[in-house]
């Protein structure tokens, strides 16, 4: 099945949270490319763990294949007694990058799971919730907004098809280390946005803006210079998805989201994407 990456299009911190959680409201959409590829074979257990895993692909360099993988613990906690799983996935969305790489394989397992083994759905997004802040948006796909630590949702009705370039840089981001740095920033408010594609207004409003890309440029110093670089090439304004590394700049359609993909991804050490959104998951 092909996985989905998660999309943060707009995102603002509106405070903190018990535990030192930060409370959010985002806009997230599934994006269909970068995307994974995952297949998942069901069968008896013959070894001492009931799941087993092989990551490889363009993104796979240190993404583990233990539990301490998203989609193995999501298949550990869903499959039912005496049934073992053997997860093959084929990694394309880059770790460090904002992109939810590792939530949306683990929303892809139970998705998966659920339907095969008719597994109340109540169970399963509990599971997922426990799993981390993304997994649930990821197991919606679609496009939603995103509230609280990600645990509310809120499906909305999309603008017309969206064409994107999506660029990651030869660096990421650390997730905990940026919201770490917008915390001793003074918790800053974006004050760069960008319009809303045509359309797209009705859906969130008129201006998206990231309020953590100020402490992400502080974790990752090299990332104001590659944004500036992704908007020449796309000829527009760019967006940081989530806690960065990733930057997301709207496209007119396709063919200019595929050209200036191309050509971003000519220079060393980026990768680049044409993708559309809203995208849902694939079956």
């Amino acid at each position: 099945m092909r996985v989905d990456a998660k999309l943060t299009l707009a995102l603002r911190v509106t405070g903190l949270l018990p535990g030192g959680y930060h409370a959010l409201d985002a806009l997230v959409v599934a994006v269909d490319a970068p995307a994974d590829r995952l297949t998942l074979a069901i069968g008896e257990p013959e070894g001492p763990s009931p799941v087993t895993a092989r990551i490889h692909g363009p993104a796979a360099d240190g993404v583990p294949e233990d539990r301490s993988n998203l989609a193995v613990r999501a298949a550990l906690e869903l499959l039912p007694e005496g049934v073992a799983a053997h997860l093959d996935l084929e990694k394309h969305i880059p770790a460090g990058a904002g992109l939810g790489g590792g939530s949306s394989d683990a929303a892809a397992v139970l998705r998966a799971l659920g339907d095969r083994f008719g597994i109340d759905p109540g169970r399963v997004a509990a599971i997922a919730a426990t799993l981390g802040a993304d997994v649930p948006v990821c197991m919606r796909g679609g496009v939603n907004r995103m509230e609280g630590r990600g645990e509310i949702l809120t499906p909305l009705d999309g603008g017309p098809p969206l064409d994107l370039v999506v660029a990651v840089p030869p660096f990421g981001c650390s997730t905990p280390a940026v919201y770490r740095a917008w915390d001793a920033l003074g918790g800053p408010v974006a004050t760069r946005s960008l319009p809303a594609p045509a359309g797209w207004a009705e859906v969130w409003g008129p201006e998206w803006a990231n309020d953590l890309e100020a402490a992400a440029e502080v974790v990752a110093p090299g990332l104001a210079a590659f944004r500036d670089r992704v908007e020449s090439v796309c000829g527009g304004p760019a967006l940081l998805a989530g806690s960065g590394s990733a930057y997301a700049a709207p496209m007119p359609d396709a063919a200019a989201a595929r050209a200036a993909a191309a050509a971003l991804g000519a220079i060393d050490g980026v990768r680049a994407w044409a993708g559309r959104a809203p995208a849902v998951p694939g079956a």
